[in-house]
């Protein structure tokens, strides 16, 4: 079957679904990540009426595609995890240890399932505590609708190209977002960098799917991962502090080298 009428087809499932796309020629196609259970899901989401339009990709990552959408003519992030080509080693090294999925079945699928609910749950302590991330508001398999993170459709960007006038202060902020994170909701992002931070009015952290609680058998490490990230993005821009010393006063440790 030609690509054209493959696209006729999903775009006509779209619409039996009732979901309306916005800038059709922005939106392509793709069979990794509109499987059929990512149909399921979509058409459970809409008809629970948590979305009623998808528009282009905000971004396509290692593991999911995130599109723009919308929910009662607001802008929402619709993140979707591809199930045929997620990265089952990767994935299982994050979710092994962590005592809340201790129970999920080693499939592919169900990896998927559980990462996506992962993210939810990490995205929700986050917020709690006070850490701006995009707010989750529902998963459904391996689908996450979260708060749109930018203005006018147009995301806000990551760290790595925003522009900021004082380095300190981000700097300075988003160690106290690592040591609140690690100390309130007791978890280790995991993957934190310049790439998974954006920049608005301030810095938001995002990507939690592999952050992992304080028990986790490789936090500690995770955390100096973290800090290193962040020192060597702003070690040229500002001064910035040791990272022993940063990994000590968060995790409360007097160690060396951890």
């Amino acid at each position: 079957m030609s690509l054209e009428k493959r696209i006729d087809q999903f775009d006509k499932k779209l619409e039996e679904m009732g979901i309306r796309i916005k800038d059709a020629n922005q939106f392509k196609v793709s069979e990794d990540v509109f499987d059929e259970v990512t149909l399921l899901a979509l058409y459970k989401l809409v008809h629970k009426k948590w979305l009623s339009a998808i528009g282009g990709s905000i971004s396509t990552g290692k593991e999911a595609n995130v599109f723009y959408g919308e929910r009662d003519g607001s802008g929402i992030a619709i993140k979707i995890y591809r199930i045929r080509t997620a990265n089952f080693t990767t994935m299982s090294s994050y979710i092994i240890g962590d005592r809340r999925f201790s129970r999920v079945k080693k499939s592919r699928k169900e990896l998927v399932f559980a990462w996506t609910r992962k993210e939810y749950s990490n995205l929700a302590r986050a917020s709690e505590v006070g850490i701006p991330v995009p707010k989750p508001l529902v998963w459904d398999r391996n689908i996450l609708i979260m708060s749109y993170l930018g203005q006018d459709e147009i995301p806000y960007p990551q760290l790595k190209n925003a522009y900021f006038e004082d380095p300190a202060e981000i700097y300075a902020t988003i160690l106290h977002y690592i040591d609140t994170l690690y100390k309130k909701a007791e978890l280790v992002h995991g993957d934190l960098s310049e790439f998974n931070i954006l920049y608005g009015d301030q810095p938001y952290l995002i990507d939690m799917g592999q952050s992992v609680t304080r028990d986790h058998p490789r936090a500690y490490q995770f955390l100096m991962r973290d800090i290193r990230n962040i020192n060597r993005f702003f070690k040229n821009r500002c001064d910035v502090r040791n990272d022993v010393e940063i990994f000590n006063s968060v995790t409360g440790l007097d160690t060396a080298e951890p």
